[in-house]
């Protein structure tokens, strides 16, 4: 099976947005330092997600993004195919042409395997994956050390 960093990156981004939902617009700085992700591959995935309506996008300061809907309306399938990343296990992109320009004995197979896997993909919603324990630790684990990396000045100092 074929997922590229496109998708995987993409469906990282949105659940980190869903994590983080309740705080507000969530800018894409703030994600590309918790994912490492870098700025401009997400301002493109973005652009793809907002054109498919899984992220409205909030202008001025304070802005950022926030999901279109709630959490448990948006699948991990929507986002894979919002950002146009095939999930293909064909060797031949599903083209048929597997072998010497015709399908091969287990094109069939793989093709079957690809829906079973959107289709696995399709039943898992954001906010399944943010009630899952192991998101939440590894969510915390980042937040902490996005929280070191902040200078926090006291409010006695600067008054």
């Amino acid at each position: 099976m074929r997922l590229t960093t496109k998708g995987r990156y993409a469906v990282t981004a949105m659940l980190d947005l869903a994590i983080h939902s309740n705080a507000g617009p969530i800018s894409l700085a703030d994600i590309s330092n918790r994912q490492g992700i870098s700025l401009s591959y997400l301002e493109q995935l973005f652009a793809k997600l907002r054109r498919n309506d899984l992220v409205t996008s909030v202008r001025g300061p304070g802005g950022g993004y926030l999901l279109s809907r709630v959490s448990e309306t948006i699948f991990v399938a929507q986002i894979v195919d919002a950002v146009n990343e095939s999930i293909d296990a064909t060797g031949c992109g599903g083209a048929g042409d597997c072998q010497d320009g015709e399908k091969c004995l287990t094109h069939h197979l793989w093709c079957d395997l690809s829906d079973q896997i959107h289709s696995f993909l399709s039943g898992i919603s954001l906010a399944s994956l943010v009630a899952r324990r192991d998101v939440q630790d590894v969510a915390a684990r980042q937040e902490s050390r996005d929280q070191e990396g902040t200078e926090t000045i006291p409010l006695s100092s600067v008054v």
